[in-house]
């Protein structure tokens, strides 16, 4: 199984009679699972059977969804009330006009309130077809989010392998150093004491011994390095089982930062601190790469 990142976009148009309509769905990282709506009025049942969809398919993600809808304007249907009109006819051939008065034109007839009517066609049939075409391209709509989502977590899982073989590098690098041998620590706490006893401090040779002794276990960074090194091989388990594993290796991101801030603490070599460094930064990479993962 592939991870999937959180990120992707979906879009799905068709057209219902005179309706033009696109569903359209982005989303982005998220600490949980939350799907955001925006339908129509009177779409709402519609949107949330969706929503219903995404929650299912999605396991992680801020899911922004909405549905564009547009009608093309049609001409509208004129009647003439024939009883409205008749009875206003009667009522001109009963009436004897004044002098100078000519009698009533067709166009002031049909001006008169009315006897133009525009008929309202029955929508109802077209919003039911219409609804069943939105419902119809949902599942559609979520496996192409789905997809998108997959094919950016495979991009991801590449980032991601390169950062752990960055990381494991450096730590082997950091284990093979010849700087934290046991015999380059004790020449630097020799050079350490022996500076000391330059200066003509009166100073116990058993206590300076156990100090030593002290500095060297401080200095020890093995509990670290075998640390990364386990942290690295679940990393990759992680990646080879695939799944919803984001919050795992966010986890697992947080551990690689902590022993790489105790490595640098305790390394007192130059190049031991460079290399810690680095494989700071890479970690932080490492970080931002995988709060991406759902």
């Amino acid at each position: 199984m592939a991870i999937a990142s959180m990120t992707g976009f979906a879009r799905e148009a068709g057209a219902t009679g005179p309706y033009q309509w696109a569903w359209e769905i982005k989303s982005v990282n998220g600490r949980g699972l939350d799907v955001r709506v925006r339908m129509p009025p009177g779409f709402d049942a519609v949107g949330e059977e969706a929503r219903a969809a995404l929650q299912k398919a999605l396991g992680r993600g801020q899911c922004q969804l909405g549905l564009a809808l547009a009608r093309a304007a049609g001409a509208p249907r004129v009647r003439i009330n024939r009883e409205v009109l008749d009875s206003l006819l009667a009522t001109l051939r009963e009436t004897t006009l004044p002098d100078g008065v000519r009698p009533a034109s067709v166009d002031g007839l049909l001006a008169v309130r009315g006897v133009v009517e525009i008929e309202e066609a029955d929508d109802a049939p077209l919003q039911e077809a219409l609804a069943a075409d939105l419902r119809a391209a949902i599942p559609g709509l979520v496996r192409a989010l789905v997809e998108a989502r997959l094919a950016e977590g495979r991009a991801l899982a590449e980032v991601i392998a390169g950062q752990l073989d960055a990381i494991e590098a450096l730590v082997t690098a950091a284990d093979e150093h010849p700087g934290r041998r046991p015999e380059a620590i004790r020449e630097r706490l020799a050079a350490q004491v022996a500076a000391l006893m330059e200066t003509g401090t009166a100073l116990d040779p058993a206590r300076l011994h156990g100090e030593a002794a002290l500095l060297a276990a401080r200095a020890d960074i093995r509990e670290e390095l075998d640390r990364l090194h386990a942290h690295v091989a679940s990393a990759r388990e992680m990646l080879g089982l695939g799944g919803a594993v984001g919050r795992r290796l966010d986890f697992l991101a947080q551990e690689f930062g902590r022993e790489a801030n105790t490595l640098c603490a305790k390394a007192n070599d130059v190049a031991l601190s460079r290399l810690g460094l680095d494989l700071k930064a890479v970690v932080e990479q490492f970080r931002e790469q995988v709060q991406n993962v759902e």
